[in-house]
């Protein structure tokens, strides 16, 4: 039987749902306001009032990558949360992880899964995996040769895990559910980013009627197109509820 703690009578668990989808909102339109605002009129005169969403998410991102990210981030939770809302879903989005990029998406079904995942586009290129390497590499589709993709998607997914595991506190969560729980750690590629489609055939993995990358790399990680996301978390609660 699972225990859950007392928890702090003002206990709150970070913003999620529909309110971290307001706050994505917020940020996303204000990042869009400054960049139209080239003149620094509008902010000279001070009409520019920053929302609680832009210091809370925005700032987790590069200036040049925010507007696209965060626009990215509120188009995969509002698909979540339409899809999911009557099955316990819970989104988190942006958590700040100490120096390493943030968990684009953590998103947790109570004692039947939780999900890692990672959204990322690089442009009109292809995603390799060098086996001899156990690296990602980046082929451009106008150019020859390949370059290794850093920060490595792979290392940051399999960190985002470990750090669950000692923040628990931050979600009311057991110990028990943060380390029996099956977790999916998933990189998330938007387009016009695709993975090559002549990976070795024991590179991949069926989940459910889907036939997917699955890259172990201290841990198994799961590639997939930004399309495939719902079916893909579809496919795991039916074999873990």
């Amino acid at each position: 039987m699972l225990i859950q703690k007392d928890l702090p009578s003002d206990f709150q668990l970070p913003p999620h749902n529909e309110a971290a989808l307001e706050m994505i909102r917020e940020a996303k339109d204000y990042e869009s306001a400054l960049a139209l605002a080239v003149s620094g009129t509008a902010l000279a005169t001070g009409s520019f009032i920053t929302p609680v969403g832009w210091a809370a998410f925005a700032l987790a991102y590069k200036p040049l990558v925010r507007i696209q990210k965060l626009a990215r981030l509120e188009k995969l939770t509002t698909s979540l949360l339409d899809e999911f809302k009557n099955q316990g879903i819970q989104v988190f989005p942006v958590l700040k992880i100490e120096d390493k990029n943030p968990i684009d998406l953590f998103v947790r079904f109570e004692r039947k899964i939780h999900l890692f995942i990672s959204i990322r586009s690089i442009g009109d290129k292809e995603i390799v995996y060098n086996e001899a390497r156990e690296v990602l590499q980046i082929k451009r589709k106008d150019k020859h040769g390949l370059k290794v993709w850093n920060p490595c998607p792979l290392l940051e997914l399999a960190d985002y895990e470990k750090w669950l595991s000692k923040n628990r506190d931050l979600f009311a969560m057991s110990s028990r559910e943060a380390t029996k729980t099956p977790s999916a750690k998933v990189l998330v590629l938007w387009p016009p980013t695709k993975a090559a489609i002549d990976h070795n055939s024991h590179l991949y993995s069926e989940v459910g009627s889907m036939k997917i990358l699955a890259l172990r790399r201290k841990g198994t990680a799961f590639i997939i197109q930004q399309e495939e996301v719902i079916e893909f978390i579809k496919a795991n609660l039916a074999k873990y509820s």
